[in-house]
């Protein structure tokens, strides 16, 4: 894996990001794929000896995780630490800043380092080499909304309306953090530095499971921003990505929406150069499961040889039988145990692109009821079922009289 660096040893990294725990996937249990992955991200801690573990926001799936999740985490920053690695974190948009980051000043001394305030941004980790010191800044979701605290605020200051820059963009509250920090880099003389940020950097490409934090355009920044840092470890979108050679995304671990489903999930693992030049090599994660998105008649999906790689992933199926077949989940299910989804599409079938009054306006109740029936099944309604809907309508108006 590192056979590519060069031989003098300098400061190595592990960035990882947005590790979703206590996260499901369609009501699957993903507890042991998270476990899995947890393990792996120590083994690789301890086989390429490195300095730090970055990891870039959203570590749990929701403001208050579950007990089991928050016992995962804090099982896996241990086990990170005893690795000889300090751990550098941040709070992502689906994070509590203020419950992640609790007792973060007494875990600092441990070699944890939770970065979860706006306001201390600019106060880095600072790391030792043969070479000199590198400053890693963590700085945690900032909602536009809520802007920065100014300069010379308390670490739990309210924003200071003067200091908040006035347009109210994920790229000016951005802008605003990467000055502070080069102001303190240059204070420090220190010329090789880290950023870690949660945010959604021009160029990357989205999949359906992150939380949008561009509505109206002010959720993305351009890369330009992050210029002049040695490497900016991003969190936030779930495909790992280089947007260039000192700005990349690490991606979740795990796959979250079958849009995910062609992903190479992984880490990155980062070398930072005396002249403060990254390189950085693609850490593949383990495959719990496979992600596939199947679409077909019923019969060709069970009995088709061309489906047999697919019996043990989490797939998602279409039907596109003309007549909804009947128990298709649990027919499905026999073949395809981890069946998580099932959607209907008839071949040849086209929707009606009027709108819902449109489609009714005119009609009666019977009609209105045989044509859910030809909608839902495919097929009009026979003699026998308009006879059993009339029936069914004339009761239930004898009983509303």
């Amino acid at each position: 894996m590192s056979g590519g660096f060069a031989m003098v040893r300098a400061m190595r990294f592990l960035h990882t990001s947005d590790w979703h725990l206590g996260r499901s996937l369609h009501k699957a249990d993903l507890r042991d794929a998270q476990d899995q992955f947890l393990d792996h991200l120590v083994d690789t801690a301890r086989a390429e000896r490195v300095d730090a573990v970055l990891v870039a926001g959203d570590i749990y799936d929701r403001a208050v995780p579950p007990v089991d999740a928050v016992a995962l985490c804090e099982q896996a920053l241990v086990r990170l630490r005893d690795t000889g690695a300090r751990v550098i974190l941040i709070s992502g948009n689906h994070d509590s800043a203020s419950r992640l980051g609790f007792s973060s000043a007494l875990i600092d001394a441990s070699g944890v380092h939770l970065r979860t305030r706006s306001a201390l941004l600019a106060e880095p980790v600072i790391l030792q080499d043969d070479h000199g010191p590198v400053a890693v800044y963590g700085v945690p979701y900032l909602e536009p909304a809520v802007g920065l605290p100014g300069p010379d605020a308390g670490p739990d200051a309210a924003p200071d309306a003067a200091d908040v820059p006035r347009r109210r963009s994920h790229e000016a509250v951005l802008g605003e953090a990467a000055r502070r920090i080069r102001a303190d880099a240059a204070a420090r003389g220190v010329t090789r530095t880290i950023v870690l940020a949660h945010a959604w950097v021009a160029g990357g490409g989205p999949s359906d499971s992150e939380r949008d934090i561009s509505v109206g355009g002010i959720g993305y920044v351009p890369a330009s921003l992050f210029g002049g840092f040695s490497y900016v470890a991003l969190g936030h979108l779930h495909g790992q990505q280089t947007l260039a050679e000192n700005v990349r995304y690490s991606g979740s671990p795990l796959p979250y929406s079958f849009s995910e489903a062609s992903h190479r999930k992984g880490s990155w693992l980062v070398e930072i150069g005396v002249d403060g030049k990254t390189r950085a090599e693609r850490v593949p994660a383990p495959v719990y499961r496979r992600l596939a998105v199947l679409r077909g008649r019923i019969d060709d999906l069970l009995a088709s040889p061309d489906f047999t790689g697919h019996e043990a992933d989490f797939i998602a199926v279409t039907l596109t039988d003309t007549a909804r077949p009947e128990a298709a989940m649990d027919r499905l299910r026999r073949r395809f145990p981890h069946i998580l989804t099932l959607e209907f599409k008839p071949e040849g079938v086209t929707s009606d692109a009027g709108s819902y009054r449109d489609r009714v306006r005119g009609r009666d109740d019977l009609a209105i009821a045989a044509e859910f029936v030809s909608h839902v099944r495919g097929t009009a309604a026979t003699e026998a079922e308009h006879d059993l809907l009339k029936t069914a309508f004339e009761a239930v108006r004898e009983g509303a009289c």
